[in-house]
């Protein structure tokens, strides 16, 4: 029957090795996505199946209505030919009982079809709600994966992140950028000690030149004191 082939198929698909296949998939997430995807698509197969299940049955129901009525419609008829046979006589009576026999062959057989359509409908009625049951199942069952899925996508992506962030303190702490700055400070202070080994330079220029100039001057008040003694 094609819808507990569907319900089947479904089962299947609920039972398959979904961690065997995200194992294997290069893309998790995708497959996820692609699983969710194949499950709805099967729900809607058997929500097919499942009112086509339950439109048989409300046809069932509807001739079993109608053979229910027939079977009264023939009994009727078959009561009135019997009270005619009872008050006709001779070849009238004879055609009366003719009559309510034919209309009470006619009744048994509507009911054998109203006992025949009420055992397919018993037969129809459990399977219909052997199915709604599944569906409903399978319906919780979706809405799980849909959670599990987005759960799952999310701790993936968080994984990846501390994943990410460990790498990188991995490699900070094999190529320490400590000794990159002391070398950079050591280079600083070198250019440092530089420029006021420089001003030390540049300050003792000056002061020989101002020293020099100030022995002149002094030579020069000597001999001009000398000039002053020599003439008094």
């Amino acid at each position: 029957m094609a819808q507990t082939t569907i319900l089947g198929r479904i089962g299947q698909l609920v039972r398959a090795n979904v961690n065997s296949l995200l194992d294997s998939a290069e893309d998790p997430e995708r497959m996820l996505d692609q699983l969710v995807r194949d499950f709805t698509n099967n729900i809607a197969e058997a929500e097919e199946a499942v009112a086509q299940t339950v439109g048989n049955l409300r046809l069932t129901e509807e001739d079993q209505r109608e053979a229910q009525q027939a079977a009264t419609e023939w009994g009727e008829k078959a009561a009135a030919a019997a009270r005619k046979a009872k008050e006709s006589s001779g070849a009238d009576a004879v055609r009366f009982d003719d009559l309510a026999k034919v209309a009470i062959r006619r009744q048994m057989s509507y009911e054998a079809q109203v006992q025949t359509f009420g055992t397919q409908i018993a037969q129809q009625t459990a399977l219909t709600e052997q199915l709604k049951d599944g569906l409903n199942k399978l319906r919780i069952k979706r809405e799980e994966l849909v959670q599990k899925r987005d759960e799952l996508v999310s701790r993936a992506k968080m994984a990846a992140a501390q994943r990410q962030v460990q790498t990188a303190v991995r490699e900070v702490s094999v190529m320490d950028p400590t000794s990159e700055l002391n070398r950079f400070e050591e280079r600083i202070r070198r250019e440092e000690a530089m420029a006021r080994g420089m001003a030390e330079v540049s300050a003792s220029s000056l002061e020989d030149e101002f020293a020099s100039l100030q022995d002149g001057e002094n030579e020069t008040e000597v001999e001009a004191r000398l000039a002053g003694l020599k003439e008094s």
